[in-house]
């Protein structure tokens, strides 16, 4: 579910969010959001949800009145799954954190916190308009709210960042004491205010000094890190990234969502779009749905392993055939090309992961599974 409003449009933010001015159209978006949820039931066929992912924007600028709306509405369809994940993400601040508990209250069991740097230099240089001592505040706000699942964003990479800096950083994370972190790499993504003036980022060598440091100490901490950009503890994994990872279906509604939809008995995988403005989405008279199409045969391998293989546990061949529709034997060739590069391993006769040099290359052994590509050449 997409909120696509926030106060303020960070420099590196390529995501569909917009800047309000005035108060957020909250009951009408509420209303729009519900009705997209009634005409989306349908084509989940009787699934039930494992997740629910409530992003934005900043979707804690809403109230907990109107996220209780939203949940309520879930729940009393046959989406509904007393056990789902519900996580919301949120921007540190006294008023997003004074509501930390109402949301739980509403349903909400899981909050994703964007700090992204705890040094105000840093904050300031990504155009964040939160400070250090606020972060650790919702931080801990959140805790004494009852939340057991909490993850918190860092990136690193930063415009000017040194190696104590980012040292500084994941001391920090590590002392709050999170179920979950996401820890990323600032890319300068296009239609993004860094792309067209680009800031001074540290070198690649120092960039990948800080990266396996705080891989280094997340794992001395007790973190598992089970996907390229995600560590957690035991059982704090999100089900919303495993879902996506594995190539998972998921609604999308709410201005600019996305969807992916399987269709076994069709063969078919379905992914669809909403209208992105928020207004023109607000204002549409029958359907939000601006774009559908049918992923093609052909690039059904390479979207599976673009997911997948992000993965540290990798994949079994069950669950690829599953979720794309692909024969075993159609693939079997490709995996064992892999395997002799040394770019896959086998944990089990049927289920593969990638090693060390498959993650070091990672978008080089991705690519490889396109349509008539070649291959990675071994060596």
């Amino acid at each position: 579910m997409h909120l696509p409003w926030c106060v303020h449009k960070c420099p590196y933010c390529d995501f569909n969010s917009h800047e309000y001015s005035g108060d957020l159209p909250e009951a009408q978006y509420i209303d729009a959001l519900i009705i997209d949820l009634e005409q989306a039931i349908d084509s989940a066929q009787g699934r039930s949800l494992t997740s629910i992912f409530i992003g934005g924007g900043t979707p804690s600028l809403f109230s907990a009145h109107a996220i209780d709306r939203l949940l309520s509405a879930i729940a009393a369809t046959p989406l509904r799954n007393p056990e789902a994940e519900v996580t919301l993400e949120a921007n540190p601040g006294t008023l997003e954190a004074g509501r930390f508990r109402d949301y739980r209250q509403a349903g909400v069991n899981r909050l994703s916190i964007g700090v992204q740097s705890f040094d105000d230099d840093l904050l300031q240089r990504l155009g964040r308009i939160h400070s250090s001592r606020q972060a650790i505040a919702a931080i801990e706000s959140a805790q004494d709210a009852g939340f057991e699942r909490i993850n918190i964003d860092v990136m690193y990479g930063l415009p000017g960042q040194t190696a104590q800096q980012g040292e500084s950083d994941i001391q920090q994370a590590l002392a709050l004491e999170p179920g979950h972190l996401s820890y990323y790499q600032l890319t300068l993504e296009p239609n993004t205010l860094f792309h067209h003036q680009p800031p001074a980022l540290p070198t690649d060598e120092l960039i990948g000094d800080i990266e396996s440091n705080a891989r280094s100490q997340l794992g001395q901490a007790g973190y598992q890190q089970y996907e390229v950009s995600a560590f957690s503890h035991p059982r704090q994994a999100s089900l919303h990234n495993l879902n996506y990872w594995q190539f998972g279906d998921y609604i999308g509604i709410g201005a600019g969502a996305h969807a992916k939809l399987t269709f076994p008995e069709r063969d078919e995988i379905q992914r669809y779009s909403r209208i992105r403005q928020p207004q023109a989405y607000l204002q549409a008279s029958s359907t939000t749905v601006s774009d559908s199409n049918l992923v093609p045969d052909q690039d059904r391998l390479f979207e599976f392993m673009l997911n997948a293989l992000r993965l540290r546990d990798g994949f079994s061949i069950e669950l690829l055939s599953e979720r794309t529709g692909l024969p075993t034997a159609e693939v079997a060739s490709q995996l064992q090309s892999r395997l002799s590069q040394g770019l896959l391993a086998q944990s089990a006769p049927h289920h593969y992961r990638p090693t060390a040099l498959g993650w070091r290359y990672l978008n080089d052994l991705q690519s490889s599974f396109l349509p008539n590509d070649p291959g990675l050449t071994a060596g």
